[in-house]
């Protein structure tokens, strides 16, 4: 009976090595821990990688091109099963691309897609249409000026091709109506204290705005912020992204309208599309999370879907 007992017991141990050695391990780069949007990026993939039984590592690149590139490489010496990365610079990754291929090792890009046109096999992307956003963001707002008026932008970090293709469908939609004007056109690096500053500069500077279209929902709080306390309260203010604090400043009158950037559904698809790839299954190499327009009128249902 005691034999037995031991025999039993070591069977036990060698299933539960067997599933902890079994358990995936995916290495995960975020450019910034200090940002509103990723951090919800972050918090649903550790939520969806908890259901899946799956290991995450994360590292903050802290904007580092370089630092980033140091932290893949340290995945792949680890020989984790994938590699998730949001890059700092959508056109600074061949390194990173070439070093996760060259080792066989999957990679998948999340949010910010890289620059280059065509990726190469074992490469996978999960983003959303940067362009359709700026367009709809920018179509709501020019049909509440009637058609007329003056406006700004404020350009998320220069070095982000979601900064260049949100304000190329701004200026795409501008385009179709004549007497809208573009009078003001600055970076505020995705910060709410740079879209605060940039704007009270402005308003000191007397320039006559109308509305401002905003790359993020961070700048345009902060730019709600800097209009309130100056004690302006016509100009319309559009974000994107949808995030908490986003759609509490639509609720409260402080933004007119922000264009929802779906975390969750980029997140899990970053992970699902993981599993499958380290189990040697088809995925589409490019998949797209679509936006949704958020205005007074649906605010609430997305602070309940944000809630869930």
């Amino acid at each position: 009976m005691h034999i037995k007992s031991r025999v039993l017991a070591s069977t036990m141990l060698l299933l539960m090595s067997t599933s902890v050695l079994a358990e995936l391990r995916i290495g995960v780069s975020m450019p910034t821990f200090d940002d509103t949007y990723l951090t919800a990026l972050r918090n649903y993939l550790s939520s969806r990688a908890q259901k899946e039984g799956v290991d995450l590592q994360f590292e903050d690149a802290r904007n580092d091109v370089v630092k980033q590139l140091n932290q893949v490489q340290s995945f792949i010496s680890q020989k984790v099963d994938a590699v998730i990365v949001n890059p700092v610079d959508t056109g600074a990754t061949d390194a990173i691309t070439e070093s996760a291929v060259k080792a066989g090792i999957p990679l998948i890009y999340l949010n910010r897609r890289p620059d280059k046109p065509q990726l190469p096999d074992g490469v996978v992307t999960v983003t959303s249409d940067d362009k359709e956003s700026g367009r709809m963001q920018a179509q709501f707002l020019a049909q509440r000026l009637d058609g007329k008026g003056r406006v700004a932008i404020l350009l998320g970090d220069l070095a982000n091709n979601a900064t260049h293709s949100r304000t190329a469908g701004f200026k795409e939609v501008l385009a179709k109506y004549p007497n809208i004007n573009l009078v003001e056109e600055q970076s505020g690096s995705w910060l709410r204290e740079k879209g605060m500053d940039i704007t009270n500069n402005w308003l000191v500077a007397g320039k006559k705005i109308d509305a401002i279209l905003s790359n993020n929902d961070e700048m345009a709080i902060g730019a709600a912020m800097a209009l309130r306390q100056s004690g302006v309260k016509e100009v319309l203010v559009g974000g994107v992204d949808g995030t908490s604090d986003g759609l509490a400043a639509i609720q409260r009158g402080l933004m007119t309208v922000s264009v929802f950037q779906d975390a969750r559904g980029q997140s899990e698809g970053a992970l699902e599309a993981a599993i499958k790839m380290i189990d040697k299954k088809a995925v589409e190499q490019s998949l797209f999370i679509p936006y949704r327009l958020i205005t007074p009128e649906n605010v609430a249902e997305f602070q309940r879907l944000t809630n869930n």
